[in-house]
């Protein structure tokens, strides 16, 4: 039983991680930034974007702001991992290492682009410390080692964008009637589904159990 949980959960992280870097790859060599292609109507559209901060785009403190965040994330990977074969060994419920393996994936696959993209392609977009902020590029990158950054300073490369709602709100409503509304504004990779997708998962239908099994082993 614990063999198969793991390979299970070795299979989730291989298949999620080959589809996200497979992904990214081809978009980063083919597409500028700002570049893209709809895919369905209006509402979803592959539009490339380079993230050095947070999920969705968000972004605090410049180089070492972005630096102390892949630390951190190579230290949840460390953790969650740590736990997923804990709860294995535990003969936790499948669904569990489903969720887990999902969550782990995800943070896995963003923390490729910042450790190796700077030295995996020849142009990203970078810190300027005389201008304080995040300089974009020109082109389309290529995979050929050139290297535009050091060690966990390369962006996380973004695609997915639904535009759900796009239109000019209502001039009624208080304060905003008027203004341009997107909805769902953010830009994100298949990483960060998967770290979505485990979390609302586990909270929907494994969310007694778990932290049901965390109290019991405290008590």
């Amino acid at each position: 039983m614990n063999f198969s949980k793991k390979h299970l959960a070795y299979l989730i992280i291989f298949f999620i991680l080959i589809i996200d870097q497979a992904l990214k790859i081809w978009v980063k060599t083919n597409f500028a930034i700002g570049d893209e292609v709809k895919v369905i109507g209006n509402w979803f559209i592959l539009h490339f974007t380079e993230n050095p901060g947070m999920a969705f785009g968000l972004k605090f403190w410049g180089i070492w702001g972005k630096i102390g965040l892949s630390i951190f994330r190579i230290a949840a990977i460390v953790a969650i991992a740590w736990y997923l074969n804990h709860l294995i060994k535990q003969q936790v419920k499948t669904g569990i290492v489903v969720g887990l393996s999902l969550i782990l994936a995800g943070a896995i696959g963003n923390i490729v682009d910042s450790a190796f993209y700077g030295y995996l392609f020849d142009s990203g977009t970078t810190y300027s410390s005389e201008f304080n902020q995040w300089i974009s590029y020109y082109g389309i990158s290529k995979l050929n080692f050139g290297g535009y950054a050091g060690f966990l300073q390369g962006c996380v490369v973004d695609m997915f964008y639904f535009p759900i709602i796009d239109s000019i709100l209502p001039s009624w409503i208080p304060f905003i009637g008027g203004k341009h509304f997107v909805f769902f504004r953010p830009v994100f990779n298949v990483a960060d589904s998967s770290i979505t997708i485990g979390v609302m998962y586990l909270l929907l239908f494994h969310r007694n159990t778990l932290f049901g099994h965390q109290h019991n082993q405290k008590s």
